[in-house]
């Protein structure tokens, strides 16, 4: 193959690892604004301990870089099997184990050296195409990465989110980084991997898709029975809006009574048991006297309103 072409097919395998590597870091933040809250918290953690293992890993890579093909191959295989079921585990930690910061610095830190050790291995990799200056491989490395990392960045929220949820999102977008970290390389520089080494890398790709695939295909379940772990009660409803998680639990009693609650984003609202005496004393004093147009401003439980039209004169 030509070497433009080439370097070509790496920059596009930089492109697409970069903008795999956004995708599990946004992943991890918006998991953690789902489960435990305080979303500022959580970026800052996440940010800020990708960003230091991030130079970490480039520090633990020069070693690795009298073998760059096997080791990008290995490197990569690594990423796309912990970035691609990160969500599911921290899920899994906070759910069961109820242990969910130390989980998450630990994953946070793994994800962000394997992306920092993907950088001096892929400038050793365009250089034994061919030899370039080293200002012009830097500038065509990193905007290949930057521009990749935009694509991750927005097809996020707006594409594998809504699309496939979080769990198969993040599987998803494993699934991509293998195939463009490993068999890219692997197939531009067969000639310089010994026979074996081709095939156990092949192999190892071979499993690490089938693992991803496998957990894809039980994840709806894993999901269903890890939210239900955090909740007391029977969920009968649970929906995923842009905005919020919406969870409803219903407990019949032995009495026969009937205990609604509503979570957002894992936080009650209410209960059907005692909510009215919010409510009552929310609406009732302000409606006892003269009264003219009411306007309610959030209230999206319709609690409020249903106080407002027992006066239906002011019900408008």
């Amino acid at each position: 193959m030509p070497a433009r072409a080439a370097r070509a097919l790496v920059l596009a395998a930089v492109f697409t690892c970069a903008a795999c590597g956004l995708v599990y870091e946004l992943a991890l933040v918006a998991l953690g604004s789902y489960l435990v809250g305080n979303s500022v918290t959580q970026a800052s953690i996440v940010l800020s301990v990708m960003v230091f293992a991030m130079g970490i890993g480039s520090l633990l890579a020069k070693p690795l870089q009298s073998r760059p093909v096997a080791s990008f191959a290995v490197i990569e295989g690594a990423l796309a099997l912990v970035g691609g079921l990160s969500v599911m585990g921290l899920y899994a930690a906070f759910a069961w184990v109820h242990v969910y910061q130390p989980v998450l610095i630990v994953v946070a830190f793994a994800i962000g050296a394997l992306i920092g050790a993907e950088i001096p291995l892929l400038m050793t990799l365009l250089q034994r195409i061919r030899r370039q200056d080293a200002g012009s491989a830097v500038a065509d490395l990193f905007a290949a990465d930057y521009v990749g990392a935009l694509l991750g960045g927005l097809a996020f929220p707006f594409l594998l989110l809504p699309t496939f949820g979080h769990i198969k999102g993040a599987l998803l977008v494993g699934v991509i980084n293998a195939v463009a970290g490993i068999a890219v390389v692997l197939w531009l520089f067969r000639d310089r991997l010994r026979r074996w080494t081709r095939v156990s890398l092949w192999a190892g790709m071979a499993i690490v898709l089938a693992v991803l695939s496998g957990t894809y295909a039980l994840a709806d379940r894993f999901e269903i029975t890890a939210r239900q772990a955090l909740y007391n009660d029977p969920i009968a409803v649970a929906e995923r809006t842009p905005y919020q998680e919406i969870v409803i639990t219903r407990n019949v009693a032995l009495t026969g009574a009937t205990d609604l609650r509503l979570f957002l984003n894992g936080d009650l609202q209410f209960s059907s048991v005692d909510e009215y005496r919010y409510h009552e004393s929310l609406v009732h004093p302000a409606l006892a006297g003269a009264r003219g147009r009411v306007l309610i401003l959030g209230g999206g439980d319709g609690l409020a309103l249903r106080e407002v039209l027992r006066y239906r004169a002011s019900a408008r």
